[in-house]
């Protein structure tokens, strides 16, 4: 049944031209990946250091010549695990995948080991659910159990995976449809091939319903004790596609990944790793369907990358609630530059699960287009954590259906216009609990130089009243064709100097907040109802 869901809903998918961007690097093709310099970090307003990238020996072999066969029949699991545990025993080097179509269940990389992809080379994931064994995993910032990940790496140092291939994930096989994200006709077609439909969700198998039904709270099952019982809910554990785990110096660089059946790209607690030139392209209607999730990671480099989500696109976190503060990481010292992102719930992101902080981010020379929100953070009570020290300049956007810039810290886990304003309602409504661990502070952001051409509100601010969003500095910023202005609520020492908004309706509107600067005049809020200020 996995084959024929996965060619109904290839059917469904709008297939989109990358833009490729002339500034990208060319992938490495040699085993010296990572020799040039691919930023300068003295032109950072906060200290850190360059982040290394990886070498490898000058030793090479070929998939081939451990059985791999590029038919798209055979099963290569064996082949390709092989030939990097060989590179591996010799000390390093680069093991190459040819052209071909390379079926294959999970990779395993190993220190000292460049995947190194030749043009033409597609790997394919198999959708056979048994391929994956369940193993203890960390997802979406909490700890719980999984399948394993079609790409995955654990306390590995000195790893690449280079060159100008693509590895497709099968994540059709694996991921729910909500029945709005698709036409009439693309429902009935998908309803036909097979699985089951329970709440216009479409699942894939009897397993997938019943895992869904065993989850309270997103994607994590409660009250399974027995292998059995995991075994049954096995196609609900959909993994990311690439999981890179406590592992240092690690590259991907010029390669395509696709159709993961969660996140594409989860790199967690790792120090010194850079993603450049690399591509991620997702179904924009795919569940969990984010590009990159850095997580917990020191060090961090984004570079020339393009991005087409279907959810979050380039996003930082640190884990969730107490999960993430016991792991106690921050995803700090990280270099967002030069990327594009197509289509995303959000083009960058910090949060919701940012527990252990995040610090030290530089984001500049970035464009979205039509992406759900343009820059977004967000979080909520028991989050604890804190959000310090981001630096943004210089983005692009145009289309943004939502807010060019989003701080919610009121979120509660759906995508921006999938919940309604009663809902949100109801939360800010509740009491207001005392400053603890579990409260989420965001503070210290500075944005420059943007230009959004259409967007649905130009800006929100909407933080806790028990911990207002702190010192934002937005200055140099034009959008124009916005349904609505900017909305600032429960924050502190917000400045907003040369700051161009073109709307129809109210420009900018100040409630239960203090401080806030227009082009240098102070503007304190009414505290009964909202002030609104001509700018």
């Amino acid at each position: 049944m996995n084959t024929r869901i996965k060619q109904t809903l290839l059917a469904l998918t709008v297939i989109s031209l990358p833009l490729w961007l002339t500034q990208c690097a060319q992938p490495v093709t040699d085993n010296n990946a990572g020799k040039q310099q691919l930023f300068n970090v003295a032109e950072l307003p906060f200290s850190m250091p360059e982040v290394q990238q990886p070498t490898f020996p000058n030793y090479t072999v070929n998939i081939v010549d451990f059985g791999a066969k590029g038919d798209g029949i055979t099963l290569n699991t064996q082949a390709i695990n092989d030939a990097i545990k060989d590179v591996n025993a010799k000390g390093g080097g680069k093991v190459v995948i040819p052209a071909g179509v390379w079926l294959t269940g999970p990779i395993v990389l190993q220190s000292n080991v460049n995947l190194y992809t030749e043009v033409n080379a597609l790997v394919v994931f198999t959708d056979d659910f048994n391929a994956y064994p369940i193993i203890d995993a960390s997802f979406e910032g909490l700890n719980t159990r999984r399948c394993q990940s079609p790409i995955s790496a654990y306390n590995a140092e000195n790893i690449a995976i280079t060159g100008y291939g693509t590895f497709d994930g099968s994540g059709d096989s694996w991921r729910p449809v909500k029945k709005g994200k698709l036409t009439a006709s693309q429902w009935k077609s998908l309803v036909a091939s097979g699985g089951v439909v329970d709440n216009d969700i479409w699942y894939p198998t009897a397993g997938a319903l019943k895992g869904a039904k065993a989850t309270k709270e997103f994607n994590t099952p409660e009250g399974l004790t027995t292998e059995e019982e995991w075994n049954e809910v096995r196609p609900w554990l959909r993994p990311v596609l690439l999981n890179i785990v406590k592992s240092k110096k690690v590259l991907l660089e010029g390669v395509t990944f696709k159709n993961s059946p969660a996140w594409c790209l989860h790199p967690l607690s790792c120090e010194h790793i850079t993603l450049n030139n690399v591509k991620v392209f997702n179904p924009w209607y795919s569940q969990n369907g984010d590009a990159l999730d850095l997580e917990s990671c020191n060090n961090a480099l984004i570079i020339n990358c393009i991005f087409d989500a279907g959810d979050d696109a380039i996003c930082i976190k640190s884990g969730k609630d107490k999960d993430g503060r016991d792991r106690g990481e921050p995803c700090q010292n990280i270099i967002v530059k030069n990327n594009t992102v197509l289509h995303g719930h959000g083009g960058f992101v910090v949060g919701s699960e940012m527990s252990g902080g995040v610090k030290n981010v530089y984001v500049s020379d970035c464009t979205f287009l039509g992406t759900d929100v343009g820059l977004r953070f967000k979080s909520t009570r028991g989050r604890g954590g804190v959000v310090e020290g981001i630096y943004i300049n210089n983005i692009h956007m145009i289309d943004i259906p939502h807010e060019a810039l989003l701080f919610d810290l009121f979120y509660g886990g759906k995508g921006a216009g999938e919940e309604s304003d009663e809902d949100l309602a109801k939360r800010m409504k509740a009491a207001i609990p005392p400053v603890t661990e579990e409260t989420p502070a965001f503070r210290d952001i500075h944005i420059s130089n943007v230009v959004c051409k259409g967007a649905g509100r130009a800006m929100f601010f909407n933080g806790l009243p028990e911990m207002p969003i702190q010192n934002v500095n937005i200055k140099d910023v034009i959008i124009s064709e916005a349904k609505e202005g900017i909305i600032i609520s429960q924050s502190e020492n917000v400045s907003l100097e040369n700051v161009q908004v073109k709307t129809t309706g109210n420009t900018l509107q100040i409630k239960n907040a203090k401080g806030v600067k227009v082009n240098g005049q102070t503007h304190e809020n009414l505290t009964s109802k909202a002030q609104a200020i001509e700018m």
